[in-house]
């Protein structure tokens, strides 16, 4: 019996968990959130609210700031299916941000989804639902499977992707189960169908590998009809996305567990911000994910709403953060960052947006200003150079050659 399953531990009386998911223009999506949190909720009683990342509310920030009056520990869970960029960097953001402005609050924060026995069988469940149809229609005995997710370009995102396609093909009678993505990455979707009806098998299943029933989940749906309509030789048909089947819950309550204990594991050995893998050097480090994450927050703070576009930002040109940690507040940041946002404001030619940040990590060198996506950061600026960043840098693009601490 996995920990999920068993009664959850005793004295959570001032304890509530925080499921996040990423967040939909299409509010059937975030209905799909709730449903999961409430399932949580009634699994290990105690209470479980939900927030966004982007496109709708509450946000982390509202939400944990909503719990904050009534528990004393909050325990984050991830409604995501890889760790990618919204898990290594934006959620960590928005946890640091919060424990800053409740100091009283204690917060986990627990991992993604993942690869998990859960998680495998419920694909193998939504693999058997095409094949009983495929069967039953026209007799399909040797059946492959093609496993398509969304694509990244994090490489250790990607290659779960592939772990989970093994993993669902060993032990199985499936004649052979391929990876591929709907973007960003190779191999694309037709592609892999290509590659696949060569093999000549009988029936080809697709399974969408996406939590909802959205945008991409339909992309892959048209595109599996398209090459089955082109390709009658072979049966093509796509099967469901994960949903909120109560085996996710299984995973969550897992992952609840393992951040509330402190015990959460993540792929460090390959993960492209602490070691340097071949193609991503420059990623290593992770301060220029970090200014990444900022401005991706930022931007959708100020977005329009662009019809069916889930990623479309009314963002402006640059971001410039300003490290409002303990050593730097000391030397004055606080007056640097109000003086940058003055002279943004006077300048009729600034696009950019200006916020505090966390500890930029070069602490005795500050205040830090970190201007993005230039990857110019600045050192030892006091409350006089504000105006000079913002008239050079900001405004005309000529950067400030006396304060460069570092450049990305």
């Amino acid at each position: 019996m996995t920990a999920s399953a068993q009664a959850a531990p005793t004295g959570l009386d001032d304890e509530a968990v925080l499921l996040v998911g990423h967040g939909s223009r299409r509010e059937r999506s975030n209905e799909q959130v709730r449903e999961l949190a409430s399932g949580m909720e009634d699994r290990l009683g105690v209470p479980v609210d939900v927030g966004f990342l982007e496109l709708a509310a509450p946000s982390i920030a509202e939400a944990i700031a909503g719990l904050a009056p009534a528990v004393s520990r909050v325990t984050v869970v991830q409604l995501s299916l890889f760790a990618a960029s919204h898990v290594k960097n934006d959620v960590p953001l928005a946890v640091e941000r919060a424990r800053s402005e409740h100091p009283d609050l204690t917060l986990h924060n627990g991992s993604h989804l993942g690869v998990h026995p859960a998680i495998v069988d419920l694909l193998d469940d939504r693999a058997a639902a095409v094949e009983d149809e495929l069967e039953a229609d026209r007799g399909a005995e040797e059946v492959a499977v093609v496993l398509c997710a969304r694509g990244s370009s994090d490489p250790d995102a990607n290659a779960d992707v592939h772990k989970l396609a093994r993993l669902l093909y060993e032990g199985r009678a499936f004649d052979r189960v391929e990876a591929c993505f709907v973007g960003v990455t190779e191999p694309r979707l037709s592609g892999a169908l290509h590659a696949v009806a060569k093999h000549r098998p009988d029936a080809i299943v697709v399974l969408p590998y996406m939590l909802g029933d959205g945008v991409l989940t339909q992309r892959v749906r048209d595109r599996t009809a398209e090459f089955d309509a082109e390709y009658p030789y072979v049966d093509v048909a796509a099967g469901d996305p994960l949903g909120t089947d109560p085996r996710l819950l299984d995973v969550l309550c897992d992952r609840w567990q393992a951040a509330r204990t402190d015990s959460v594991e993540m792929s460090c050995d390959t993960c492209k911000y602490k070691v340097e893998l071949d193609g991503y050097e420059a990623d290593a480090g992770g301060a220029r994910a970090m200014l990444r994450a900022l401005t991706h927050q930022e931007s959708h703070a100020d977005r329009e709403s662009v019809d069916d576009d889930p990623h479309a930002h009314d963002a402006p040109a640059k971001h410039v953060a300003v490290c409002t940690n303990q050593t730097c507040a000391a030397d004055g940041a606080p007056a640097v960052l109000e003086r940058l946002r003055q002279a943004a404001r006077d300048s009729e030619a600034c696009d950019a947006r200006i916020t505090r940040s966390s500890c930029l990590g070069r602490c005795g060198d500050g205040p830090m200003v970190a201007v993005y996506p230039d990857g110019v950061w600045y050192g030892g600026v006091d409350e006089h150079d504000a105006d000079r960043i913002v008239s050079s840098h900001l405004d005309r693009e000529r950067i400030v050659s006396d304060l460069v601490d570092q450049t990305l």
